[in-house]
């Protein structure tokens, strides 16, 4: 894959600004350690989550490096492992594991394949239709019907969410954008507001005056962290704006459509995860828990944020 100069200078910027937050993270463990009064707790979540952040980028950024095959390649094996955390989490009967055969071993992988050929017309409809009338099907002939309706919408909400949500992320590769634009500074783009709005959202919420969103879903997600992690990822997509296809003012409005649709996935997985009574998905990624807690804002994010730019580029979608 030919990297431009802005390409670069994207990715370039990520790793320095990574650099320039590992040192302050550093700094600020020394002060804790010497009695400085800061709060360790929050010290200790800053650190884990630059390091796991280090990891993400620089796999990602590899992958690109490499080819855009090899990046779909990436995302499918990580829509593999979060649909993995997920099921583990929902219980399942014997009747439920041959219709989870196919949705391992044949919805997934040709769901990602799809989108390496660049089949819209197919990706777009072979889960939510074809995926969504086998399970239920496939269990109905096991002939175990308790819980059936249940059983099959737990299924599915994970094949939908971990599957074919996160699609939309890699399949963003495939568009072809106008005025030169690289959809993988576009994928790039996406992803870093993704994770600047999760980290923008944390840093707001310490303010000492907090107002819980819903705090019987998660208690650490404030309408400050939401106001201020939305406005201040909106005014960076706003100065970023030369990575992406989209006039400055359109980026500030596409960076406040991730912010908010983030949002929406961080608080639909999380309560998930307190009906099921666990604290994470898994543990995969130390700072981060599981895959699935890792990328659940993407998962929200993704299919938006494609469809709007396909919504304001009809001509970027190759079929």
């Amino acid at each position: 894959m030919e990297w431009d100069g802005r390409t670069l200078g994207l990715v370039g910027g990520v790793l320095l600004l990574l650099a320039t937050a590992t040192t302050i993270v550093r700094i600020l463990n020394r002060r804790a350690a010497d009695g400085g009064g800061l709060n360790t707790a929050v010290l200790q979540t800053l650190s884990l989550r630059v390091r796991a952040w280090w990891l993400l980028c620089t796999v990602l950024a590899a992958a690109f490096l490499i080819h855009p095959i090899a990046t779909i390649v990436l995302f499918g094996f990580i829509s593999f492992w979060a649909l993995r955390e997920f099921i583990t989490l929902t219980p399942t009967r014997p009747g439920d594991h041959r219709a989870l055969f196919w949705v391992f071993f044949l919805c997934t992988p040709l769901q990602f394949v799809l989108v390496g050929f660049r089949r819209y017309e197919l990706y777009s409809v072979v889960i939510p239709v074809y995926a969504f009338l086998l399970i239920p099907a496939r269990i109905a002939l096991s002939g175990d019907y308790k819980r059936f309706l249940e059983r099959t919408a737990k299924i599915q909400v994970g094949l939908l969410i971990c599957v074919y949500c996160f699609s939309f992320a890699p399949a963003l590769l495939t568009l072809q954008l106008p005025h030169g634009s690289s959809p993988t500074r576009l994928l790039f783009f996406f992803v870093l507001m993704v994770q600047l709005s999760d980290a923008l959202q944390y840093a707001w919420a310490q303010l000492p005056s907090k107002h819980v969103i819903v705090p019987t879903v998660n208690p650490s997600r404030t309408w400050e962290g939401l106001l201020g992690g939305t406005a201040s990822v909106s005014l960076i997509g706003a100065i970023l704006w030369w990575a992406t296809p989209f006039s400055p003012w359109m980026a500030a409005i596409m960076s406040m459509v991730i912010a908010l649709m983030g949002f929406g996935g961080a608080m639909t997985m999380s309560a998930i995860k307190r009906d099921r009574g666990v604290k994470d998905y898994g543990t995969l990624v130390e700072g981060h828990g599981g895959v699935l807690d890792r990328i659940d804002s993407i998962c929200f994010a993704a299919p938006v944020f494609y469809h709007i730019t396909v919504l304001l580029f009809p001509a970027a979608i190759r079929l």
